[in-house]
């Protein structure tokens, strides 16, 4: 453990990161350090945390098309999209659904208070800086929905090399266009970002039988707007502002129709939304004394979408807003022991078309978590209080074991409890909500190993266990109720290797998904997920493939409707015509595999929904220097 600290300690551009002023900027160039665990900087490898970190160069080198398209790369995360970059995709990250994992942006929730998903697939890959991935529970820190991980996005950070322009353009299949601009900058006191970006794509038709209004491409747009801006007043004192605007419109299929009371029919639809997720963050971060650093945010986000029938008047309003604080300290007491105290408070509000009881809550919280570290054996223990306007007290611990087996190889004990409070649509959503539900809950056990082979090659792995309780499920009567127990045994695998030039990155889950009561397995869980990158750069050239395997699963609790696996190629490449230069070349899904990651019904019958074929992008990047 030594070892890798001084190493990472050695690749910081200055010679003490984290005693700089702007450390949290520098460190998000950095793949050795992780931030999210703790809401500090810290070496990735000191984290408790099973985790996954994307910079920027792994962004540009990938080309993901998306932050889904990102995550699917993670080992123990699954995406299951309905089909199309608009649509609302299933993010289950170790076999935990979309509302039990917790979404940040620059440290700001965005996940939607109605529903609980937080609408990823409408960020813009472009204005991100970096991607970190926190598996297993962190409700210590973060508090509710942090059961089964954490995600957490930061926008792109301006430098203290002068003025660095930036224009990308980039057009596609399905007459798919790409733009995107940016400014950053700054010195040794100052740093900005300013970035805007608009994607637009026609799409494709994304169902099989269905009403043939239904049968038309579904296109989508979507602008994205960035800045940031930090400044430090002194060496131990700095604020900032950091915002992330995206919004736009995106066409849909919908197979069920629209009732129509009068005449108790299914009616056809040709639905769009007119969406915007926005966040918004200023903080102060300050050194109060060698011993003693403190941090205050204040953050706003709002989750807004608009519904439309281009058949009908039929108009939809959710919008949901969520203003919050953060207090952290981090507190060293002496060289073996450190402390994590603070208190953190945010307020749901709901403004919908559709009637609710309640529009608003608030929950507030304290929490502490104390680091000891020895040379044999270093601990960790946390234990947080929330107490939330309608659901009363709840009590949240943690605590790790870390055995340092020798210089090289870790071995982690972790125990973790968590929740999730009900959304506003469990409770309050007319006929079809729950008033009286109460929140899920989760304990988790966790093995992890840590291994650094040799210079050029690791491995991570993880042995895990979760159980759920008063898990929240629809009923007969199209009712949630806390009825449902689940087990989620888990096992994951992250192996890096640059072997004759060639980087190589596997990720391997295999995930035992449980309803503990019907002994089925959970629905649009893969047992076995595998994924492989291979990236090699020569000289100017750059070369890249991904090769993704995920087994069959089912689509419906009862496991009657099953959904077969698939297994998908992607091949990249850059050329660097001088350093200003770059041109870039992608082709997804080089086979044109057919398959689905869902189904839906029509007529009785079930279908299911046609994911993108084969696909390709090109794009050309300029970064003139000034």
């Amino acid at each position: 453990m030594k070892r890798r600290l001084a190493l990472t300690l050695a690749l910081l551009p200055i010679p003490d990161l984290l005693a700089d002023t702007f450390e949290r900027d520098q460190a998000l160039t950095l793949p050795d350090i992780l931030i999210s665990a703790n809401r500090q900087v810290e070496a990735r490898n000191d984290s408790s945390a099973a985790n996954t970190i994307f910079t920027r160069d792994d962004i540009e080198r990938l080309q993901p098309a998306s932050v889904t398209d990102l995550l699917s790369r993670v080992p123990g995360v699954q995406v299951a999209p309905l089909g199309g970059r608009g649509s609302l995709p299933g993010i289950y990250i170790r076999g935990t659904k979309s509302a039990q994992s917790l979404v940040l942006v620059d440290g700001q929730r965005i996940g939607n208070a109605t529903s609980g998903d937080s609408n990823l697939q409408r960020l813009n890959i472009n204005q991100i800086e970096r991607v970190e991935v926190l598996r297993g529970s962190r409700s210590v820190i973060y508090g509710a929905d942090a059961v089964g991980g954490v995600i957490q996005i930061f926008t792109r950070r301006g430098t203290e090399q002068g003025l660095q322009p930036r224009l990308h353009l980039g057009v596609g299949s399905h007459r798919t266009w790409e733009r995107s601009l940016g400014l950053s900058g700054g010195d040794r006191q100052t740093r900005f970002n300013l970035g805007a970006s608009l994607d637009e794509t026609a799409g494709g038709n994304r169902t099989h039988e269905s009403y043939a209004s239904d049968r038309d491409d579904d296109a989508n747009r979507n602008q994205s707007f960035s800045l940031s801006l930090s400044h430090a007043l002194s060496d131990d004192l700095e604020i900032g502002v950091n915002l992330l605007d995206n919004r736009g419109k995106s066409e849909y299929d919908n197979p069920f129709g629209r009732f129509d009371p009068n005449t108790f029919e299914s009616l056809p639809q040709q639905p769009y939304s007119e969406f915007a997720v926005s966040s918004f963050s200023t903080y102060v971060d300050g050194r109060i004394n060698d011993a003693w650093q403190s941090r205050f945010e204040l953050g706003h986000s709002e989750n807004r979408e608009n519904t439309y029938d281009k058949l009908s008047d039929v108009r939809e309003t959710f919008n949901t807003y969520r203003d919050s604080l953060t207090w952290q300290n981090d507190v060293t007491l002496d060289e073996r022991n450190s402390l994590i105290v603070g208190g953190d408070g945010y307020q749901d509000r709901v403004n919908s078309s559709t009637p609710f009881d309640e529009d608003s809550r608030w929950n507030r919280a304290a929490f502490i978590q104390h680091r000891f570290r020895a040379e044999t054996f270093s601990t960790e223990l946390g234990l947080r209080r929330d107490q939330n306007q309608q659901f009363g007290g709840q009590n949240s611990w943690s605590g790790t074991l870390t055995l340092p087996v020798n210089p090289d190889n870790d071995v982690l004990l972790t125990y973790s409890e968590s929740f999730r409070a009900p959304t506003f649509n469990d409770l309050y959503y007319p006929d079809y909500s729950n008033p009286d539900l109460k929140s899920e809950t989760a304990r988790s056990y966790e093995l992890q190993w840590r291994s650094q082979l040799s210079d050029r090659a690791s491995v991570e792995a993880s042995l895990y266990r979760t159980d759920l309780e008063d898990a929240i499920i629809f009923g007969r009567d199209s009712r949630p109720q806390n009825v449902a127990s689940a087990r989620i045994n888990g096992f994951e695998m992250a192996y890096r290797q640059e072997l004759f030039g060639w980087q190589g990155n596997l990720g391997l889950a295999i995930i035992d998904p449980r309803d503990r009561d019907s002994g089925h397995t959970l629905a649009r869980r893969a047992r076995r997920t595998l994924n492989l990158d291979l990236d090699r750069q020569f000289d100017r050239l750059g070369l890249g493939a991904t090769w993704q395997a995920v087994s069959s699963s089912y689509d419906d609790e009862n496991n009657r409707n099953a959904l077969g696996g698939y297994a998908l190629l992607g091949l990249r490449g850059s050329w660097a015509l001088s350093r200003e230069v770059k041109l870039e070349m992608k082709v997804d899904n080089v086979l044109d595999q057919s398959y689905s990651r869902a189904l839906y019904s029509h007529d009785g019958e079930q279908h299911g929904y046609r994911e993108e074929g084969r696909a390709w992008l090109f794009g050309v990047t300029w970064t003139p220097a000034l």
